[in-house]
């Protein structure tokens, strides 16, 4: 692995750390139900175009810093096919962090595309 390479992964995981917060939120406050980490990080992978996929393991940490923060409810769910599930549904609190965790992560990424545009071909 190259110097450039490692630069990049650093770049990329410093990147992820915050919008894996904002995209577990957006998902949760857009299902119809409590979704179990599987399906969530299913969703992520299906709508976010493998962009914030990675470790499924990786989300548990999220989910349960989101949760001491109030901003999900969770509760465990025998399974038929193996371990008990833990579900999460968002709550208020996070319904309001969400609308403004979205507003602020546009009004960043609006500013970074306008420093790039013209820079970067």
């Amino acid at each position: 692995m190259t110097e450039l390479d490692s630069q990049l992964r650093k770049f990329q995981k410093e990147l992820s750390a915050g919008t894996v917060s904002l995209a577990l939120l957006a998902v949760l406050g857009a299902a119809q139900e409590p979704m179990y980490g599987y399906q969530i990080a299913k969703q992520l992978e299906r709508i976010g175009g493998g962009v914030l996929s990675g470790k499924q393991s990786a989300l548990y940490p999220v989910l349960r810093n989101l949760e001491g923060a109030g901003l999900l409810d969770s509760h465990v769910e025998p399974s038929v096919s193996g371990p008990p599930r833990r579900y999460y549904r968002i709550t208020e609190s996070g319904r309001t962090a969400l609308h403004d965790w979205a507003a602020a992560w546009r009004a960043t990424r609006d500013s970074v595309d306008s420093v790039l545009e013209g820079l970067i071909p």
